[in-house]
């Protein structure tokens, strides 16, 4: 076994003042039976026994006139056997020495934790949970330790959502724990928020922890005691960082320094020290506090979490949707002890039937939901929370406001023209070109200060200064603020002519010099969101569209409109022909919205005022029999919803509707996320082929295998994509145990890139795992040929497809059989078991 000294110079200790080996110099290790834990750590605790009983010689030394006094060992009271460590010979008695005030002694990591928070039962139903019965005393603990709530108890909220898959039970335990911290800790709410959403900041303003792999592992080396070999084991056989660290603190017998308790503040704190420390020897800094936050970490569950914090994978089940729904239903049950706003006493609420209960829980989400689609940003969302609760008023206090970028409004996607036509049956509507470019959102204010946001709402100003150069040119004399929405295309300035997204994407993110600019582009506007300090989220599209027409200026090539085309349902051929114009012009193909919120010209209007998320509009039934293109959306008494106008941030709707060209029209496209590979045969030997891909599951954040691919690559492709995931890369991982699949690639890819693929048809499936549990309790979903089209550069992993798509798209081919087919069909298309 390697001796201590050389252990700490093959981990790059190269310091130049007293070291721990210059203790050591000359002496011999022997080689020990094999222990619970790791050789490091054996190390370790030895060269802490060896020191101390350096140093109690030395003190000894002072006090007795022994010509040879023996050494001693202030240990700890522990029970952990000791027996297979290296320790110097057994020591004569000699008389006790007092232990000096900063005079080390091992530490017992035996029962640091904190056994209070470990025992509150936060996965009970909000009804039955009274978090009063709990603050009181974790008050009193909290503050025997600086007052602050402890990180220990977002750990034990992470550790029971960890242990369930049910979406309820998850949200159940986010909600209590956020209760027992508005009413014992309000203070620590907001981080504890951040932290549980993976986060530090909101996405337009995001702040990068800027650590490598390297920073984790030396200090999980350097604090748990592992060498590189016991990392990379622990590493190779759990395939998740916070797995290894959880093993490694399991393990660790001994610490040299007792830990000073984590709270919630302090970790967020941390976190935000390792995003703005920049510049010389920054790396180093951030080194410190990642070690500091791994030392004083108490328990294994705790090590488990810092470290999945710090690599940005907490793997809890929990998305932002599932925060946004257990703030909402904290606040009914919960408020902070000086908060003046109401809520029901918790006995009436634990009365409450099912169904009123699901109401009194989908009002509350709503208005939650829809002020942080307006206002993406937990630093002012949960200060006004605290403040005044989920009421109505904290969407004019968390609302739209300038350069915070709003979310946007999304489309859903159609097979085809004639099911978009049959979705709009009687509405009139407008079809627009759907440029192959970049969604952004322009803000711009009284000042003339101008910010320009991605569809992930990252601030991209300094991408596109010849835009922002554009602001004064385009803005009509009576505008004095606005937020519009447009696509950002490369073209030719001279001839207008649109170019590919892929040269779009040669242009440099940042520092961006307008002088040296050689990809143009044009900014295609086609809504106005916010004009002159007034949101126009609620006013219907065709309003919406005139203000921007008329208010705005064109300047050809570099600002104009989006091309347009007017129509109903009637109008079919024409809507064919600008659809085939749109596909000529090099675009994806169309976007149809829906102008007015009334389904026909003289249906009623609509108050501004009212609740248009219920609104419901009479259907006249239609008078032939074999009318087969009435709309499918009736409720009860020939009633169906309104497909309203207005503009819905963060969703995705039937008032606007996508028609893309695809390879097939018999099929959808599905954006998959490359996983695992295995060695080509023959002439594809030296590259990855197939590939698998997978969907991701919005509710656990797992990603479930569904299809390899090995179609639709060019051997370019290949090679690239051969070169980016080479064994022994960064991009090439152990198996990662949030990838659902139940066979054994030959490599692992670390998942960061969408690629769109097409197929033929969807397949129950025993070897994929793909939204199983949606269609069938025992089978996955897969596809039947699939062919690679393109990486969307365009999309993070966050916005693959879902699980619930791909099951959605599986009841939909169900449908088509059995209404083009017949009956027959099912046993052609799709119903074989792959």
């Amino acid at each position: 076994m390697s001796s201590p000294a050389k252990k700490r110079k093959r981990n790059g200790d190269s310091s130049q003042t007293r070291s721990i080996e210059s203790f050591f110099r000359g002496q011999t290790t022997r080689q020990t039976a094999e222990t619970d834990v790791t050789e490091q750590t054996l190390s370790d605790e030895a060269l802490a026994r060896k020191l101390q009983a350096e140093w109690d010689q030395e003190a000894n030394a002072h006090a007795s006139s022994s010509e040879n006094p023996q050494p001693t060992i202030a240990t700890p009271n522990t029970d952990v056997s000791t027996s297979a460590l290296p320790i110097p010979p057994e020591p004569t008695p000699v008389a006790p020495v007092t232990p000096k005030k900063n005079t080390l002694s091992l530490q017992s990591s035996a029962g640091t934790e904190d056994t209070i928070s470990q025992t509150v039962p936060f996965d009970q139903s909000p009804q039955t949970f009274d978090a009063g019965k709990f603050v009181a005393e974790l008050r009193s603990h909290w503050a025997t330790e600086g007052g602050d709530a402890s990180y220990a108890l977002l750990t034990r909220a992470f550790v029971l959502a960890n242990a369930t898959t049910s979406r309820i039970r998850i949200v159940d335990t986010l909600v209590n724990f956020l209760r027992v911290l508005i009413e014992g800790d309000p203070s620590s709410l907001l981080p504890a928020v951040w932290l549980a959403t993976n986060s530090i900041s909101p996405p337009y303003d995001e702040l990068e922890l800027g650590l490598g792999g390297s920073a984790i592992s030396k200090a999980l080396k350097k604090i748990y005691g592992l060498d590189n070999q016991g990392l990379k084991t622990l590493y190779d056989r759990h395939g998740d960082a916070g797995d290894v660290a959880f093993e490694a603190k399991k393990r660790q017998a001994f610490t040299l320094v007792k830990p000073k308790p984590l709270k919630i503040k302090g970790v967020y704190q941390s976190l935000m020290k390792i995003a703005m420390s920049k510049g010389s020897g920054s790396q180093e800094n951030k080194q410190r506090i990642v070690e500091k936050l791994l030392q004083d970490t108490r328990g294994a569950e705790e090590s488990r979490y810092i470290v999945r914090t710090l690599v940005q994978n907490l793997r809890i089940g929990a998305v932002k949707t599932t925060m946004l729904i257990a703030l909402a239903r904290a606040f009914l049950y919960s408020k902070p002890p000086d908060a003046e706003f109401a809520i029901q006493p918790h006995p009436a609420l634990a009365r409450l039937k099912k169904d009123e209960l699901a109401e009194l829980y989908s009002n509350a989400e709503e208005i939650m939901k829809a002020s942080y689609a307006r206002h993406p940003n937990y630093n002012d969302l949960v200060p006004c929370l605290l403040e005044i609760g989920v009421t109505e008023e904290l969407l004019v206090r968390c609302g739209l406001a300038l350069h915070i970028p709003l979310r946007p409004m999304l489309g859903s996607i159609t097979r085809d023209l004639s099911e978009m036509l049959t979705k709009l049956q009687g509405r009139h509507f407008s079809c627009e070109y759907k440029y192959d470019g970049q969604r952004a959102q322009v803000h711009c204010d009284d000042q003339g200060k101008v910010s320009i946001f991605s569809r992930h709402l990252e601030l991209m100003t300094e991408k596109y200064p010849d835009l922002v150069s554009l602001v004064p040119q385009i803005r009509g004399e009576s505008v004095s603020s606005f937020i519009l929405e447009g696509e950002v295309v490369a073209v030719d300035h001279e001839t207008g002519d649109l170019q590919p997204f892929q040269v779009l994407t040669n242009r440099a993110k940042k520092n961006v010099d307008i002088g040296a600019i050689t990809v143009n582009v044009c900014l295609f506007a086609f809504d106005l969101m916010y004009l002159n300090g007034e949101s126009l989220l609620d006013r219907p599209f065709r309003e919406r569209r005139e203000l921007l027409r008329s208010l705005f200026v064109e300047i050809p090539n570099r600002f104009t409109w989006v091309k347009s085309l007017d129509a109903t349902s009637a109008d079919s051929e024409t809507v064919l022909e600008f659809f085939k114009g749109a596909t000529d012009a090099k675009c994806e193909g169309i976007m149809v919205k829906v102008l007015d919120n009334a389904s026909r010209p003289n249906a009623n209007p609509i108050p501004a005022d009212a609740d248009t998320t219920e609104q419901v509009i009479p259907v006249e039934p239609s008078s032939d029999p074999k009318d087969n293109t009435a709309p499918k959306e009736k409720e009860k008494g020939g009633r169906r919803k309104a497909l309203l106008s207005t503009y819905e941030p963060d969703k995705r709707l039937e008032s606007w509707l996508k028609v893309k060209k695809d390879y097939s029209t018999s099929s959808e496209t599905l954006d998959l996320i490359p996983v695992a590979g295995w060695h080509g045969n023959g002439r594809k030997a030296k590259w990855w082929s197939p590939i698998l891909l997978a969907v991701r599951n919005p509710e656990t954040g797992a990603l479930e295998a569904v299809t390899k691919c090995m179609s639709g690559f060019t051997d370019k492709f290949y090679q690239a994509n051969r070169d980016k995931y080479t064994e022994g890369s960064a991009n090439v991982i152990a198996r990662p145990s949030y990838v659902e699949y139940y066979g054994a690639p030959d490599v692992w890819f670390e998942p960061q890139e969408v690629w769109e693929m097409a197929f033929a048809d969807i397949t129950l499936s025993p070897t994929y795992p793909a939204a199983i549990g949606l269609v069938s309790e025992e089978r996955g979903l897969s596809l039947r040929f699939p062919r690679f089209l393109k990486v969307r550069e365009d999309k993070s992993i966050d916005e693959a497809s879902s699980s619930d798509y791909l099951a959605l798209l599986w009841e939909k081919q169900g449908e088509r059989a059995k209404v083009e087919e017949g009956p027959g069909k099912q046993e052609q298309l799709g119903w074989q078991e792959e």
